[in-house]
């Protein structure tokens, strides 16, 4: 047996009983040579050194890899399918989850992979260390919901171990115990006759082995623990008698058993609301591939299960060693008024191909157990919708980080998600008695007369028109309350974060700011409200409270009668350099709006310029409180008498020029990063059922692509798989056309994809497939023409040969 333990404090190599053909020194030299490359890993890394190790791993069959390092870039496709192609080779992958706990979203790659062991820490009382990352896995994120990592947890904290020189050292980090874990794959690896070993055990068979003998831990949710403390003795006896098949992990979703299954226990299902995701693991040990037979089947164990519609996406394919499964569940209309605990099953069956020396197919029916509990549906006030579509994180660009203070992490890549990042203002909104559900969407997908409020939270993806016009009259006509909470954004503050990365050999820059306040004000327009591009920072309170006020933006539009707060911060920006020097010398702050509050119509509408204060990651202090006072104003026109005081009524608006206004930058691919630029709406499987695969509710067209001015746009009309490189760099669009426009300019302007107005759009419907059909015609005729002289020519040279 070959193990390879690569880490970045250690490398260590057992060899156990090897039957390899490699000397001993060839061994011990490739030690030396990775052992450098690891001292060097410290600080960096590079994709080709690791590269470079898993080659090496696969050419000598090894046995089990522990990966004691990681990182947050789950799209390093190179890095991911070379993990991909070592456990396809039946090596064990074990590694760290990674130490960026107690925050949730910070998995880190190749641990958050379904095919790799990921491992996380508890110290010796059975406590999840602070150090470990929590889940859930954000691959998924916007359009789905991420999987249940970390799979196990070991001892990581203090962990005795040797020095480099001499003697031994406490050590502690996920590091620590993803060895730990390692090495309790060897023993059990030890177990099974070496004849039979290739013949059991895999990436898949081992890990259900760990999970179904883990010890599960009281108090942590099953993102922070997974399945529990790894058993060496249970797992044993798994192993002692198993069997090749397939599983799920995890095989119950119990709503009453709290925390463990938090956050689906913290909000039972009702009837109307947005489909409930869960995402399982499929772990199938039976082979390296493997199909689902058939679609997953739920089977009710009483009537009252028939209330629970349940649409599946799953991996057809199940490869290397394992697939997802998810479940979107709805509770039918007529549920609306049920209370109690619906109970079933959902069974999918999976089969591979036949094992050497076998003739038939293997097969096994995999068991997911549900215990979900359900509630009558709420009051539309107490209903909130989270907007999770806009949401860009890293990966696949650089986009930066929302408050300015943190140096040591640049990236926004912990999900933005209710359930990451989000997870403790999640839980202090259902203390208060919300229910908050999730859109994945655009804002066509979801019927505004269900909801008090739609809750709009550092978002950085631009909008589609039909979002636009959808919104303002969900707002003014349907009542619809409006919470927004911008963040930083400043073009000359994203140029000076400009950094080169050497890994990619390339420059990065932030492809737009903490939020995406141009797009935002697109969003706002409608209802005269703007965001600027300041960057301001200060202390403050309201009644009391105190907050700190983070790299947010301040508010330069806003309509008449609003009520406006402002106070005077400091502006960070570069644009505000030389103002804070002048301030610094003895001038007083000027104020900055911050907080805006409108009456729009039937709705109601509240804006913040900062999100920190709602964002766990790097909060200083809590806005819950404004936050409370926001949904009681946009859900129940309940109005606080501080926020709504007479001295912060505006008699007159707020106004900037247009020219004045954030704008875009024009130097950026946005369709590399957005789910709206670039692409056609729709809604997805994370919308309500009846309107899967469709514009929304009341659009019976086709939507149009999302075109920004000065970005490169992809032509959908050869799919989603079409290259960047084939996209044509769009024009600005201009509705506004003069005298001097010809038609021959007009045409051009189809050939560069810019929008016309409608008689010249509806002109191009006869025009251009007219000159198309007359050019075609006259082509056809011109090589009919030419074929016919030939062929005469033909039949006169062959009469002369004849006669020859």
């Amino acid at each position: 047996m070959i193990i390879l333990d690569m880490g970045p404090l250690w490398l260590v190599l057992l060899l156990v009983r090897t039957q390899n053909v490699l000397a001993l020194h060839q061994i011990l030299k490739f030690m030396l040579s990775v052992f450098l490359l690891m001292h060097s890993l410290l600080q960096v890394s590079y994709t080709s050194w690791f590269l470079d190790a898993f080659n090496y791993a696969i050419a000598i069959n090894m046995d089990v890899l522990n990966l004691s390092i990681g990182g947050p870039d789950y799209l390093d496709l190179p890095f991911v399918e070379k993990v991909w192609e070592i456990t396809a080779n039946n090596i064990i992958m074990v590694s760290a989850i990674g130490n960026d706990g107690p925050l949730y979203g910070t998995l880190n790659n190749p641990a958050d992979q379904s095919d790799v062991i990921g491992v996380g820490g508890i110290d010796y009382s059975d406590h999840i260390a602070s150090f470990s990352s929590r889940g859930m896995s954000t691959w998924e994120i916007p359009h789905g919901y991420g999987r249940v990592k970390p799979d196990i947890v070991a001892y990581g904290r203090e962990i005795m171990g040797s020095k480099i020189s001499t003697g031994c050292k406490q050590l502690s980090g996920t590091s620590v115990a993803s060895p730990v874990v390692a090495g309790v794959v060897c023993l059990l690896v030890s177990i099974i006759p070496e004849n039979k070993r290739k013949e059991i055990l895999n990436p898949a068979s081992m890990k259900q082995a760990l999970v179904e003998g883990a010890a599960k831990l009281v108090g942590p949710n099953m993102y922070e623990q997974g399945a529990g403390r790894v058993d060496l003795l249970e797992s044993f006896e798994i192993l002692k008698s198993y069997q090749p098949r397939a599983s799920i992990f995890p095989s119950i979703l119990d709503y009453t058993n709290c925390p463990y299954t938090w956050p689906f226990c913290r909000q039972a299902l009702y009837s109307g609301a947005m489909p409930v995701i869960f995402n399982a693991t499929i772990l199938n040990g039976m082979g390296v591939i493997g199909y689902v037979q058939s679609p997953p089947t739920w089977h009710p164990s009483t009537e009252e299960g028939n209330l629970l519609r349940i649409h599946f996406t799953y991996s057809e394919v199940i490869w290397p060693w394992t697939g997802y499964l998810a479940l979107h569940m709805q509770i039918k209309e007529e549920g609306a008024h049920f209370s109690g605990v619906i109970e079933g099953n959902v069974t999918v069956r999976v089969y591979s191909p036949p094992a050497q020396g076998e003739k038939t197919a293997r097969t096994s029916t995999c068991v997911l157990q549900l215990k979900l509990n359900v509630v009558p549906t709420p009051p539309r006030s107490k209903r909130i919708l989270w907007d999770q579509f806009h949401s860009i994180k890293y990966p696949p660009g650089y986009i930066p980080r929302d408050s300015l203070d943190v140096r040591n992490d640049i990236l926004d890549w912990h999900g933005d998600h209710l359930h990451t990042n989000f997870h403790i203002m999640f839980n202090m909104l259902r203390d208060a008695g919300y229910y908050v559900e999730t859109l994945g969407s655009p804002f066509t997908c979801f019927d505004a007369s269900n909801y008090g409020t739609l809750l709009l939270v550092d978002l950085e993806d631009e909008y589609f028109q039909e979002e636009i016009e959808k919104l303002r009259d969900d707002v003014i006509n349907t009542g619809l309350g409006l919470a927004v909470f911008a963040e930083w954004y400043n073009m000359d503050t994203m140029v000076k974060m400009r950094f080169f990365d050497d890994n990619t050999r390339s420059w990065w820059t932030p492809v737009t700011g903490g939020a995406n306040i141009p797009a935002l004000n697109d969003l706002l327009e409608p209802f005269g409200i703007a965001f600027g591009d300041k960057i301001l920072n200060g202390d403050f309170s309201i009644d009391g409270e105190h907050s700190r006020y983070a790299s947010g933006t301040d508010i330069v539009r806003f309509p008449r009668d609003g009520y406006i707060h402002s106070f005077p911060f400091l502006d960070s920006s570069e644009s505000g350099a030389t103002q804070n020097v002048l301030l610094n010398s003895g001038m007083n702050k000027a104020d900055s709006p911050i907080l805006g509050l409108l009456d729009a119509g039937e709705g109601r509408i509240a804006v913040y310029g900062d999100s920190n204060c709602l964002d766990s990651s790097h909060m200083v202090t809590n806005c819950y409180w404004l936050l409370r006072k926001i949904l009681d104003f946009t859900g129940s026109n309940i109005k606080d008498p501080v926020l709504f005081s007479e001295s912060a009524k505006q008699d007159v608006p707020l106004f900037e020029d247009d020219n004045r206004l954030p704008s875009r930058r024009t130097d950026v691919n946005y369709t590399l990063y957005s789910t709206v630029t670039g692409k056609d709406l729709i809604c997805r499987s994370d919308s309500r059922f009846e309107v899967w695969g469709t514009k929304g509710y009341n659009l019976h067209v086709r939507g149009r692509n999302k075109i920004m001015p000065g970005h490169h746009v992809i032509d959908l009309g050869r799919g989603l798989n079409s290259t960047f490189g084939s996209s044509r760099s769009r024009r600005p669009k201009f509705t506004k056309k003069t005298k001097g426009d010809s038609l021959g300019n007009r045409y051009f302007g189809l050939l560069y994809r810019d929008e016309l107005d409608v008689p010249e759009l509806v002109a191009s419907h006869w025009v251009v497939p007219a000159i198309v059909a007359v050019t075609g015609f006259v082509l056809i005729l011109s090589i009919w023409r030419i074929h016919h002289k030939r062929r005469r020519q033909r039949r006169s040279a062959s009469g002369r040969l004849a006669n020859l």
